[in-house]
């Protein structure tokens, strides 16, 4: 039996929340919905379904998100986290770690993607270009084309549909295209356009170590958002001082050079509320701290036992993100982290193997004795 009715009608509820809560007046407490999501995938998806079952959760009577097991990120390169069969896929991501071979890379298949479209578009507004749509946008990543499979492809892909102004791409079979970036430099200041220049990390390293003389400067506006870690492929760079540079290289203030945070595995980003705070915007004013929207849930917990910290201490992160409609709403990472008053703090991978908790839990995701 499929199950479509069902999931369109959380999808559609999911998306109610989201336009609503963005008003200030959602349409339903996190909670229900959250719930709802989760017995929805627990009979639906027999992965979580085996989770709940060996953690003895009863979310039928269950009243808080809190209770709902957390699928660790790894379960998705061992087993489909779908609620519909592959037929139905209309895109799956997957995830950028090749070293182990095709075979271990996760995979998110999605039945929709307007809900993700929704929430990318929504949240990515509000933290990249709350002030302006006439953006023009620089892409230091591959296209869609290139990588169909990529989130982060089909995110940027997004954006650069929903903003005003002219996009150019500089990344292409591997290989970063530096005097585009700089011809593109040169039209934005011409046309006095400012731009949005999206791309990895990595490929800001490497732009940096290759501009030499030339002149990337943007307009007066333009503003940054760079994503994955600061490791380049070819040195590594201290967060702060590639923001710096980063500033100066495109001569844009450092509020406006946007950090963000995603995964494969989730629906929705985190990003740095520095731009939004400068804009006049309730938001992180300081790097390193970001912004979940208001349809997740971030929380720290400790890594053996996966319960929750309270605010301040560093655990390993655990996301609630209702946009999980079709595969699990509930996601624990390895990813170290604290959550405060102002936001997530991020301080990257837990060391060393996969954390005790999420080995745990994997070993219950895929033991066939508890089916």
């Amino acid at each position: 039996m499929t199950v479509r009715p069902t999931s369109e009608a959380l999808h559609g509820r999911v998306r109610a929340f989201v336009e609503g809560i963005l008003r200030g007046a959602p349409p339903e407490p996190f909670d229900d919905l959250a719930l709802a999501l989760a017995r929805f995938q627990a009979a639906h998806v027999p992965a979580l379904g085996r989770l709940v079952r060996a953690r003895g959760i009863d979310l039928a009577s269950a009243r808080d998100a809190a209770v709902i097991p957390a699928l660790p990120c790894d379960v998705f390169r061992l087993a489909r986290i779908a609620a519909h069969a592959p037929d139905e896929d209309t895109l799956v991501f997957r995830t950028s770690g090749t070293s182990q071979g095709k075979e271990a890379r996760g995979e998110h298949p999605f039945r929709t993607t307007a809900t993700y479209e929704l929430v990318a578009l929504r949240w990515g507004e509000r933290m990249l270009w709350p002030d302006r749509q006439d953006l023009g946008v620089l892409v230091l990543a591959p296209s869609v084309e290139e990588v169909a499979d990529s989130s982060l492809g089909f995110m940027l892909d997004l954006f650069t549909r929903e903003l005003g102004g002219p996009v150019s791409f500089h990344v292409r079979g591997g290989v970063l295209d530096i005097d585009g970036v700089a011809r593109a430099a040169a039209e934005a200041r011409a046309a006095g356009r400012p731009a949005l220049v999206l791309g990895a990390s990595f490929a800001f390293v490497h732009l940096l170590d290759g501009a030499g003389a030339r002149d990337l400067s943007l307009p007066p506006g333009s503003r940054v958002m760079q994503t994955g870690g600061f490791k380049g492929r070819s040195r590594e760079v201290e967060p702060t001082e590639l923001r710096r540079a980063m500033a100066s290289l495109f001569a844009v203030p450092e509020a406006h050079i946007v950090g963000e945070y995603g995964m494969t595995e989730l629906s929705s980003q985190l990003y740095e509320g520095t731009l939004a705070a400068a804009l006049g915007a309730r938001s992180p004013a300081r790097h390193g701290v970001y912004a979940p929207p208001p349809w997740m849930r971030v929380t720290a917990c400790e890594p053996t036992t996966l319960a929750p910290l309270s605010l301040g201490e560093t655990g390993i992160l655990r996301f609630v993100d209702l946009a999980n409609v079709d595969s699990s709403v509930a996601i624990q990472t390895s990813d170290l982290g604290r959550v405060t008053d102002e936001g997530v703090e991020l301080f990257g991978r837990a060391p060393g193997a996969t954390p005790r908790g999420c080995s745990l839990a994997i070993d219950e995701v895929l033991s066939r004795g508890s089916s």
